[in-house]
């Protein structure tokens, strides 16, 4: 697969930009400072990039490797209202 190949969607970025290409989510990924660039999730999205271009793997995995890096310090939070139960409220024999 050549660096000129597109991802499956854009990758949107903090500042507005999106990532189209796997030539521009490398190029991203360089620019960063040397500080942010030799984290280890980026090194991880670098070698996803760099096997999917030269060993011709799926893009996904490539997207995903970035989009990892990208939201590294975004914590997932529950929100229990969103979880619904689908049998409702079990009754015990106590309560009959």
């Amino acid at each position: 697969m050549p660096w000129s190949a597109p991802f499956d969607d854009p990758i949107p970025l903090p500042d507005g930009r999106q990532i189209v290409t796997l030539r521009d989510a490398a190029t991203y990924i360089t620019k960063l400072p040397k500080a942010e660039h030799d984290a280890p999730e980026w090194q991880h999205a670098m070698e996803a990039l760099i096997l999917v271009a030269e060993k011709g793997g799926p893009a996904m995995f490539a997207r995903i490797g970035v989009m990892r890096a990208l939201n590294r310090h975004v914590e997932p939070v529950f929100d229990p209202s969103r979880k619904s139960t689908h049998w409702g409220k079990r009754k015990l024999k106590r309560d009959q």
